[in-house]
């Protein structure tokens, strides 16, 4: 699922034959812009989605910031903050926290995933879930470093400008830790999907990414979040909410900075774009 952030595939060439041309706002007044970008958090290898109108934006900007800052070399902040929500003694065994004829998709994710099988038994579920996205992920060939949010950071900080953050890592999981057990457990199953539906998943929202269908985006996150209220509410509509705050009080600085989040968090009635746009804001689609 896309909200994670460590955030192909059926086909991604067949994708990427047609020029990638994914959505890109501004948010401007008197003297601030801030560009909104909403991005795909791992990609496969040389996927191709860097424009000359993108390329721009980043040229003009002088900071840019994204959800949360995971570093691929040393995530050690990450892994802290893993171990200090994401484990509790006398939880259910996790094989009973899943609809039992799922079970052997479990243990194929667990065994592949290189951590102890008895860990599993102590990790809250949204953790566990975290933990077999990775694996999930690793089997479609997607990379942390192919991600939309790491390439933008590396070309940044190759300028010597600033990148800030929108939630600490402690805080992205805290959203997740925070859940009810039923909707934790919604990230579970779509954490072992087999590889057919995941393939399938994948490739539906890069499609709708690449080529700039808002609506396609928002339909795949509606779809996702209609079994669970709890997810919609705490992991899109608070955090929309929230950042689309801090943009606002954001132009109230003079500048232009790039914001980089996940497309679903730019899609559909509940979107960033839809509170500022309520709010007065002017916002101009530009790709």
């Amino acid at each position: 699922m896309s909200f994670f952030p460590i955030f192909a595939v059926a086909a991604p060439q067949a994708v990427a034959a047609t020029a990638a041309r994914p959505a890109l706002w501004e948010v401007t007044d008197r003297d601030t812009t801030i560009y909104l970008f909403g991005t795909i958090h791992l990609l496969p290898p040389d996927y191709a989605w860097e424009t000359p109108v993108l390329r721009k934006a980043v040229d003009t900007s002088n900071m840019l910031y994204v959800e949360t800052i995971v570093d691929q070399k040393n995530p050690t902040e990450l892994i802290a903050a893993l171990k200090n929500l994401g484990y509790s003694n006398g939880l259910p065994p996790i094989a009973d926290r899943i609809d039992p004829a799922r079970r052997p998709l479990l243990e194929a994710a667990i065994a592949k995933s290189g951590v102890p099988r008895p860990w599993f038994d102590r990790m809250e579920t949204w953790a566990a879930a975290f933990t077999l996205l990775g694996v999930q992920y690793g089997t479609l060939g997607l990379e942390g470093e192919s991600g939309v949010e790491q390439t933008l950071r590396d070309q940044f900080g190759a300028e010597g400008k600033p990148v800030g953050q929108l939630e600490t890592n402690t805080q992205q999981l805290g959203f997740f830790d925070q859940l009810p057990e039923t909707a934790q457990r919604a990230l579970l199953e779509g954490a072992i999907s087999n590889e057919q539906e995941a393939k399938d998943e994948f490739s539906e929202m890069l499609r709708g990414w690449a080529s700039g269908d808002v609506d396609a985006i928002a339909r795949t996150f509606n779809r996702d979040l209609a079994d669970s209220p709890a997810l919609r509410e705490v992991l899109l509509r608070q955090r929309n909410a929230n950042w689309s705050r801090w943009i606002e009080g954001r132009m109230g600085q003079p500048g232009t900075i790039m914001l980089a989040v996940g497309a679903g968090h730019l899609a559909g009635d509940d979107s960033v774009l839809a509170h500022l746009k309520h709010d007065g804001y002017r916002v101009r689609r530009i790709q």
